[in-house]
Protein backbone atom coordinates (compact mmCIF):
# COMPACT_ATOMS: atom_id res chain seq x y z
CA UNK A 1 0.00 0.00 0.00
CA UNK A 2 0.87 3.41 -0.93
CA UNK A 3 2.69 5.50 2.24
CA UNK A 4 1.15 8.86 3.08
CA UNK A 5 3.46 12.00 3.67
CA UNK A 6 1.35 15.12 4.02
CA UNK A 7 2.84 18.80 3.71
CA UNK A 8 1.37 21.41 4.15
CA UNK A 9 2.55 23.86 1.80
CA UNK A 10 5.53 23.14 -0.85
CA UNK A 11 6.60 24.83 -4.16
CA UNK A 12 6.29 21.64 -5.97
CA UNK A 13 5.30 17.99 -4.78
CA UNK A 14 8.47 16.80 -7.32
CA UNK A 15 10.71 18.77 -5.87
CA UNK A 16 10.21 17.78 -1.98
CA UNK A 17 10.09 13.99 -3.03
CA UNK A 18 13.30 14.34 -5.18
CA UNK A 19 15.80 15.93 -2.02
CA UNK A 20 14.64 12.59 -0.31
CA UNK A 21 14.36 9.96 -2.87
CA UNK A 22 17.43 7.82 -2.05
CA UNK A 23 15.96 7.57 2.08
CA UNK A 24 12.43 6.83 1.50
CA UNK A 25 10.59 3.70 0.54
CA UNK A 26 8.90 2.99 -2.68
CA UNK A 27 5.49 3.91 -2.64
CA UNK A 28 5.86 7.06 -0.93
CA UNK A 29 3.68 9.69 -1.48
CA UNK A 30 4.01 13.55 -0.74
CA UNK A 31 0.81 14.90 -1.04
CA UNK A 32 -0.17 18.86 -0.32
CA UNK A 33 -3.21 21.00 -0.09
CA UNK A 34 -1.14 24.23 -1.03
CA UNK A 35 1.22 23.72 -4.28
CA UNK A 36 2.87 27.25 -4.96
CA UNK A 37 4.97 26.34 -8.01
CA UNK A 38 3.85 22.85 -9.31
CA UNK A 39 5.74 22.09 -12.67
CA UNK A 40 4.03 20.14 -15.89
CA UNK A 41 5.33 19.07 -19.34
CA UNK A 42 7.09 21.84 -21.56
CA UNK A 43 7.97 24.15 -18.34
CA UNK A 44 4.41 24.93 -18.13
CA UNK A 45 3.05 25.82 -14.46
CA UNK A 46 0.08 23.92 -12.39
CA UNK A 47 -2.61 26.51 -11.31
CA UNK A 48 -4.77 24.97 -7.73
CA UNK A 49 -6.67 26.20 -5.55
CA UNK A 50 -5.55 25.57 -1.76
CA UNK A 51 -7.26 22.69 -0.64
CA UNK A 52 -9.59 21.95 -3.68
CA UNK A 53 -7.66 19.06 -5.62
CA UNK A 54 -5.08 15.97 -5.49
CA UNK A 55 -1.85 17.14 -5.72
CA UNK A 56 0.91 14.82 -5.16
CA UNK A 57 4.05 12.76 -6.05
CA UNK A 58 4.69 8.87 -5.70
CA UNK A 59 8.00 7.31 -5.08
CA UNK A 60 8.84 4.37 -7.74
CA UNK A 61 12.28 2.09 -6.96
CA UNK A 62 13.92 0.58 -9.61
CA UNK A 63 10.89 -0.05 -11.89
CA UNK A 64 11.18 -3.11 -13.75
CA UNK A 65 11.19 -1.38 -17.34
CA UNK A 66 14.37 -0.49 -19.00
CA UNK A 67 15.28 3.22 -20.27
CA UNK A 68 14.27 2.58 -23.50
CA UNK A 69 10.50 1.84 -22.14
CA UNK A 70 10.35 4.23 -19.82
CA UNK A 71 7.39 5.36 -21.35
CA UNK A 72 5.77 2.37 -19.91
CA UNK A 73 5.21 3.91 -16.74
CA UNK A 74 3.55 6.88 -18.09
CA UNK A 75 0.96 4.67 -20.05
CA UNK A 76 0.33 3.41 -16.71
CA UNK A 77 -0.41 6.01 -14.57
CA UNK A 78 -2.53 7.76 -17.22
CA UNK A 79 -5.06 4.44 -17.17
CA UNK A 80 -4.48 4.62 -13.84
CA UNK A 81 -6.19 8.11 -13.26
CA UNK A 82 -8.46 7.16 -16.44
CA UNK A 83 -9.61 4.27 -14.52
CA UNK A 84 -10.40 6.06 -11.39
CA UNK A 85 -11.90 8.97 -12.47
CA UNK A 86 -14.62 6.49 -14.79
CA UNK A 87 -15.90 5.44 -11.31
CA UNK A 88 -17.38 8.88 -11.53
CA UNK A 89 -18.44 9.84 -14.72
CA UNK A 90 -17.59 8.68 -18.93
CA UNK A 91 -15.63 10.55 -21.34
CA UNK A 92 -12.21 10.70 -19.88
CA UNK A 93 -9.49 10.05 -22.48
CA UNK A 94 -5.60 10.18 -22.55
CA UNK A 95 -4.07 13.12 -24.51
CA UNK A 96 -0.97 12.07 -25.70
CA UNK A 97 1.54 11.94 -23.86
CA UNK A 98 -0.21 11.99 -20.61
CA UNK A 99 -2.63 14.81 -19.80
CA UNK A 100 -5.98 13.15 -19.15
CA UNK A 101 -8.84 14.79 -20.36
CA UNK A 102 -12.80 14.99 -20.05
CA UNK A 103 -14.25 15.71 -23.55
CA UNK A 104 -12.26 18.45 -24.95
CA UNK A 105 -11.08 20.14 -21.11
CA UNK A 106 -7.97 19.41 -19.34
CA UNK A 107 -8.68 17.69 -15.82
CA UNK A 108 -5.09 16.31 -14.61
CA UNK A 109 -1.68 17.03 -15.53
CA UNK A 110 1.30 14.90 -14.90
CA UNK A 111 4.89 15.52 -14.81
CA UNK A 112 7.18 12.11 -14.84
CA UNK A 113 11.08 11.98 -13.98
CA UNK A 114 13.32 9.56 -13.83
CA UNK A 115 16.85 8.94 -12.58
CA UNK A 116 18.52 6.98 -14.45
CA UNK A 117 21.56 4.08 -13.43
CA UNK A 118 22.89 2.34 -16.51
CA UNK A 119 20.62 1.03 -18.96
CA UNK A 120 17.69 0.65 -15.63
CA UNK A 121 16.14 3.10 -13.92
CA UNK A 122 16.96 4.09 -10.24
CA UNK A 123 13.77 5.67 -9.44
CA UNK A 124 10.89 7.24 -11.11
CA UNK A 125 8.67 10.32 -9.60
CA UNK A 126 5.43 10.69 -10.94
CA UNK A 127 4.09 13.93 -10.05
CA UNK A 128 0.03 13.99 -10.61
CA UNK A 129 -2.81 17.46 -10.33
CA UNK A 130 -5.88 16.37 -10.78
CA UNK A 131 -8.87 19.22 -10.26
CA UNK A 132 -11.44 17.95 -7.95
CA UNK A 133 -13.11 20.82 -6.56
CA UNK A 134 -12.12 23.76 -8.00
CA UNK A 135 -14.18 25.69 -10.10
CA UNK A 136 -12.85 28.68 -10.39
CA UNK A 137 -9.88 28.58 -12.51
CA UNK A 138 -8.01 32.30 -13.14
CA UNK A 139 -4.88 31.24 -15.40
CA UNK A 140 -4.76 31.51 -18.84
CA UNK A 141 -4.92 27.70 -19.25
CA UNK A 142 -7.12 27.52 -22.05
CA UNK A 143 -9.37 24.38 -21.04
CA UNK A 144 -9.28 23.72 -17.37
CA UNK A 145 -12.34 21.33 -15.93
CA UNK A 146 -12.70 19.82 -12.85
CA UNK A 147 -14.36 16.69 -11.48
CA UNK A 148 -17.00 18.92 -9.33
CA UNK A 149 -17.66 20.98 -12.25
CA UNK A 150 -18.48 17.43 -14.43
CA UNK A 151 -20.94 15.95 -11.63
CA UNK A 152 -22.37 19.02 -9.79
CA UNK A 153 -20.87 17.92 -6.82
CA UNK A 154 -18.01 17.83 -4.40
CA UNK A 155 -15.92 14.49 -4.18
CA UNK A 156 -13.61 14.27 -1.20
CA UNK A 157 -10.24 15.22 -2.06
CA UNK A 158 -8.95 12.34 -0.35
CA UNK A 159 -11.07 9.59 -1.77
CA UNK A 160 -9.49 10.30 -5.45
CA UNK A 161 -5.37 10.98 -3.52
CA UNK A 162 -5.63 7.43 -2.26
CA UNK A 163 -7.94 5.26 -5.36
CA UNK A 164 -5.14 6.88 -8.09
CA UNK A 165 -2.36 5.92 -5.91
CA UNK A 166 -3.60 2.73 -5.02
CA UNK A 167 -4.17 2.10 -8.92
CA UNK A 168 -1.02 3.58 -10.00
CA UNK A 169 0.93 0.94 -7.92
CA UNK A 170 -1.05 -1.93 -8.90
CA UNK A 171 -0.37 -0.71 -12.73
CA UNK A 172 3.41 -0.17 -11.96
CA UNK A 173 4.37 -3.32 -10.50
CA UNK A 174 5.71 -4.11 -13.76
CA UNK A 175 8.16 -7.13 -11.87
CA UNK A 176 4.65 -9.12 -11.90
CA UNK A 177 3.60 -8.54 -15.97
CA UNK A 178 4.09 -11.57 -18.35
CA UNK A 179 5.37 -10.62 -21.62
CA UNK A 180 1.98 -10.04 -23.20
CA UNK A 181 0.98 -8.00 -20.20
CA UNK A 182 2.90 -4.84 -21.77
CA UNK A 183 0.96 -5.34 -24.99
CA UNK A 184 -2.08 -4.82 -23.26
CA UNK A 185 -0.90 -2.45 -21.47
CA UNK A 186 0.05 -0.33 -25.01
CA UNK A 187 -3.22 -1.17 -26.43
CA UNK A 188 -5.32 -0.28 -23.71
CA UNK A 189 -3.45 3.09 -23.73
CA UNK A 190 -4.42 3.13 -27.22
CA UNK A 191 -7.85 2.55 -26.79
CA UNK A 192 -7.83 5.38 -24.17
CA UNK A 193 -6.33 8.05 -26.41
CA UNK A 194 -7.94 11.17 -27.07
CA UNK A 195 -8.64 11.85 -30.65
CA UNK A 196 -7.67 8.70 -31.52
CA UNK A 197 -11.05 7.62 -33.93
CA UNK A 198 -9.40 7.79 -37.06
CA UNK A 199 -10.61 11.37 -38.20
CA UNK A 200 -8.46 14.19 -39.25
CA UNK A 201 -7.24 16.88 -36.51
CA UNK A 202 -5.23 20.00 -36.76
CA UNK A 203 -1.96 20.00 -34.84
CA UNK A 204 0.60 22.54 -34.95
CA UNK A 205 4.39 22.77 -35.35
CA UNK A 206 6.66 24.90 -32.49
CA UNK A 207 7.31 27.58 -35.62
CA UNK A 208 3.45 27.95 -35.74
CA UNK A 209 2.71 26.55 -38.79
CA UNK A 210 -0.49 23.68 -38.67
CA UNK A 211 -1.60 20.78 -40.63
CA UNK A 212 -4.44 17.96 -40.71
CA UNK A 213 -3.21 14.41 -39.77
CA UNK A 214 -4.86 11.79 -37.99
CA UNK A 215 -3.46 9.66 -34.86
CA UNK A 216 -1.60 6.37 -36.38
CA UNK A 217 -0.15 5.42 -33.55
CA UNK A 218 2.14 5.75 -30.30
CA UNK A 219 5.56 3.74 -30.53
CA UNK A 220 6.43 2.02 -26.96
CA UNK A 221 8.99 4.57 -27.02
CA UNK A 222 6.26 7.42 -26.43
CA UNK A 223 6.60 9.37 -30.35
CA UNK A 224 3.16 9.79 -31.81
CA UNK A 225 2.66 8.71 -34.97
CA UNK A 226 0.49 11.20 -37.35
CA UNK A 227 -1.03 10.17 -40.90
CA UNK A 228 -1.16 13.49 -42.86
CA UNK A 229 -3.70 14.45 -45.73
CA UNK A 230 -0.79 13.36 -48.30
CA UNK A 231 -1.00 9.68 -46.79
CA UNK A 232 2.87 10.35 -45.12
CA UNK A 233 3.19 9.50 -41.70
CA UNK A 234 5.62 10.86 -39.57
CA UNK A 235 6.76 10.95 -35.75
CA UNK A 236 7.11 13.11 -32.88
CA UNK A 237 8.69 13.55 -29.85
CA UNK A 238 7.25 14.89 -27.07
CA UNK A 239 8.05 18.27 -27.52
CA UNK A 240 7.93 18.44 -31.15
CA UNK A 241 4.02 18.92 -31.92
CA UNK A 242 0.66 20.07 -30.55
CA UNK A 243 -3.16 19.86 -30.63
CA UNK A 244 -4.72 22.56 -31.86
Amino acid sequence: MPRYILVRSTASTNSYLAKMAMILPCGTVIHTPEQTAGRGQRGNSWESETGKNAIFSMLLKKPAVSVTNQFYISEAVSLAVVEVLLRYADGFSVKWPNDIYHGDKKICGMLIEHSVMGTGINHSIIGVGINVNQTEFVSDAPNPVSLAQILGREVPVEEILHGVCEAIEKRCAFDEYAENDFDELHASYLQSLYRNDGNMYSFALPDGSAFQAKIAGVYPSGLLMLTKADGVTDTFAFKEVNFF
